[in-house]
């Protein structure tokens, strides 16, 4: 079985890439730097000849990137077209936990549409949605920086460290299409203002936080348990706690 990895480049590609490795598999890395432009369609027939499966993690831009519907409707269109004529019988697509009750961030949104043409495409497919990844925080919580102090929601989210992440999508992929979403995430669930305490704190940032119910996460205003996977999410072990002591210590 061949499995080619879309996106091989960032992040979680290179991640899964290796993951699959270790694991024995037959994988491909398909990426800019491979000659594959999934916006534009270049080198995708190439990349996909001979693929029994593959992994979508391509990505654009960030969580407030108003460019990101027209890169995931055309990078969509172009990688469906080049699975099927490939004869894929597995395509795996990484979204975002909750991206369907954050719509009103134009990257959410556009996840969205991303998955509604896998959906509508005919293939076999999982759409694997991850919790934010632990590796993002620093982002995450910068968003929320004004002078002197951050404003976060207290919003209840299951984080998860990327390469355990990485390790749960090489499982599900040699396994058989869902035709659904399934889910991972981290060990625990903890409040967003938690997260960031615990980040300033190991930085020695010496700048407040103030918990608002109502301060906006990329622009949508939360309940507190908007972010949550469902109950049958796939969960990894490591907390939050221990990975950025590890972090901190590697460092």
């Amino acid at each position: 079985m061949k499995i080619t990895v879309v996106g091989a480049s960032g992040m979680m590609g290179s991640k899964i890439v290796r993951e699959l490795e270790r694991a024995g598999q037959s994988v491909s890395g398909a990426s800019a730097s491979t000659g594959v432009d999934a916006y534009t369609g270049e080198g995708l027939k190439a990349a996909l000849a001979d693929t029994d499966v593959m992994i979508d993690v391509t990505n654009s831009g960030s969580f407030g990137d108003s460019n990101a519907l027209g890169f995931f409707k055309q990078a969509g269109k172009n990688l469906l077209a080049a699975a099927k004529e490939a004869g894929v019988s597995h395509y795996l697509a990484l979204s975002v936990v909750a991206a369907d009750r954050l719509v009103e961030n134009d990257y959410f949104r556009a996840k969205m549409v991303q998955e509604n043409l896998i959906r509508a495409s005919g293939l076999p497919y999982t759409i694997v949605r991850s919790a934010q990844f632990f590796e993002f925080f620093d982002g995450i919580i910068s968003s929320a920086a004004e002078t002197n102090e951050f404003r976060l929601s207290p919003a209840l989210m299951r984080p998860i460290a990327a390469d355990e992440a990485s390790t749960l999508i090489s499982r599900i992929i040699v396994g058989s299409p869902h035709n659904d979403i399934v889910e991972i995430a981290g060990p625990e669930s903890v409040q967003l203002d938690q997260l960031a305490r615990e980040i300033l704190t190991v930085t020695e940032d010496p700048r407040s936080i103030a918990i608002d119910p109502e301060a906006p996460y990329f622009g949508v205003e939360l309940a507190r348990t908007t972010l949550l996977p469902g109950a049958d999410a796939l969960a990894g072990s490591l907390t939050f706690h221990d990975w950025l002591s590890r972090s901190m210590m590697a460092a």
